[in-house]
């Protein structure tokens, strides 16, 4: 490798721990096509990632039911059970993670998470907070894959984009990285994620 790695960066959501909207809406719309016509035309991804950019619930919610009312109850619930979406965390990879902290290596975090969920997260999993920091996309306004959240990650934390390497299972983010400047991988689990970092020359 060209640079030496000295600032490890995690994404939390499908890195770290287990992220899945259906999981409660299994229960809430148990007939599939229906439950697939919701989120393809109601809770959308897009309108799911405009919390992660710091949109407020409340508003949010008002949008949608503006124009589905019949759908008022299903849609209140995605934050109302929000926390059946996030199960559990990924051992492997975390235990990597806490790993690589306590060889003494630089870990920070920086996730696309709506402000309030994460502190909800951090509450329940307990090693969200034992990196040095974390960036989280809902409490600056700012989403992955825009150039801006690795600039201010970078400039928060003090790193050295060419000697940062990013972690990130969603390819745009991995790619929107590389374009800032830091060196990333493609996360898909915890053995790849191994092989990938001992072929930086880092190990936990």
């Amino acid at each position: 490798m060209t640079n030496a790695i000295r600032h490890i960066v995690f994404d939390i959501g499908k890195v770290l721990i287990h992220y899945d909207p259906d999981l409660p809406y299994k229960r809430l719309i148990p007939d599939e096509a229906e439950r697939q016509r919701f989120f393809a035309e109601i809770c959308t991804h897009e309108w799911n990632l405009e919390q992660d950019r710091g949109r407020t619930w409340e508003e949010a919610e008002t949008l949608l039911i503006a124009t589905h009312p019949d759908h008022a109850e299903h849609i209140r619930a995605f934050r109302q059970h929000w926390h059946e979406m996030v199960p559990h965390a990924y051992e492997g990879s975390v235990d990597i993670m806490l790993g690589l902290i306590d060889a003494g290596h630089d870990v920070t975090m920086l996730t696309n998470f709506a402000a309030d969920t994460f502190a909800e997260a951090r509450k329940r999993f307990d090693f969200l907070n034992r990196p040095r920091g974390v960036t989280v996309s809902g409490e600056i306004k700012v989403i992955k894959p825009d150039r801006a959240i690795y600039d201010i990650h970078a400039e928060t934390f003090g790193l050295d984009p060419a000697a940062s390497l990013f972690i990130d299972d969603t390819l745009a983010n991995v790619q929107g990285a590389i374009d800032a400047g830091w060196q990333a991988v493609h996360f898909q689990n915890a053995k790849t994620l191994k092989a990938d970092l001992e072929r930086f020359g880092l190990s936990t």
